[in-house]
């Protein structure tokens, strides 16, 4: 089928990043790295979970899981980064 023929889907975009290596080299690092970056983020948000909801902690340790929760969500928000797109 030709490309005429083909419907047209507004929705399709695509986006092209360039970076100037060697100096660039964090920034590139970040950008191939960052689906494996968020998905050991949300799997820290789930073991926080199953650690705070499931596991039975002492006080003093529900005290640290819950710091360590207020902590990472408050980072999360604070740098804009939502774990449920």
């Amino acid at each position: 089928m030709s490309r005429i023929l083909q419907p047209i889907n507004e929705n399709n975009m695509k986006a092209t990043l360039e970076f100037n290596l060697p100096d660039e080299e964090a920034e590139f690092y970040c950008a191939t790295k960052g689906t494996a970056m968020l998905n050991v983020l949300w799997e820290m948000q789930q073991e926080l979970r199953k650690l705070w909801k499931y596991e039975e902690l002492s006080d003093e340790e529900q005290l640290i899981v819950e710091r360590i929760r207020e902590f990472f969500f408050s980072s999360l928000e604070e740098h804009e980064i939502n774990l449920d797109k």
